[in-house]
């Protein structure tokens, strides 16, 4: 069976780590307070930010996919994309891309909590054991662990490699293709 891959979007299909501290640092938060995986929303209240602030400051035309996630997105059929970013600097991003995941959910579909996979599963009408959840962070393997859901590191970011002890971790995003089948 051909598993469909669901990406977290920030820091696994595209290289935003700067775009994101760089709209808080505007803000005046330093950089030893910024960490990632949290909601948008969240992130801002726990540094007293406002949300609309961030988001005006959060350049989407800066952000640019990790080397080889074009072609990866390009060779997919199916896919989706489950992140806890802002859905408006989500979308922008995406479409300036051309990137077209059968489904996407950001943030706001998540009822004010962080990320989960079941409304992705849900509108893609998929089991956990058809998918595999592939991201950078800790809370992006909990999402997988949670459903028992096959996980896979982002590993082409330099950031997530410190957590390989926890799964298998890719070098570059087109090796998931072979996972796939």
């Amino acid at each position: 069976m051909a598993l469909i891959p669901i990406f977290d979007l920030d820091g696994t299909l595209i290289d935003s780590d700067e775009a994101l501290v760089q709209a808080f640092l505007d803000l005046g938060i330093t950089r030893k307070d910024i960490t990632f995986g949290l909601p948008a929303e969240a992130a801002c209240v726990e540094l007293g930010v406002s949300i609309d602030d961030y988001v005006q400051r959060y350049d989407t035309e800066s952000v640019q996919p990790f080397a080889g996630a074009e072609s990866l997105v390009a060779s997919l059929g199916r896919w989706g994309v489950c992140s806890n970013k802002h859905p408006g600097s989500g979308h922008a991003e995406l479409q300036r891309l051309g990137w077209v995941p059968e489904v996407v959910c950001f943030t706001d579909a998540f009822e004010g909590r962080p990320k989960y996979l079941d409304p992705v599963l849900a509108a893609m009408n998929l089991e956990p054991d058809e998918i595999v959840f592939v991201g950078d962070t800790l809370h992006d393997h909990r999402c997988a662990a949670a459903l028992g859901a096959r996980f896979v590191w982002a590993g082409w970011n330099p950031r997530c490699v410190a957590d390989s002890d926890l799964g298998l971790v890719l070098d570059d995003p087109r090796r998931l293709l072979d996972l796939l089948g």
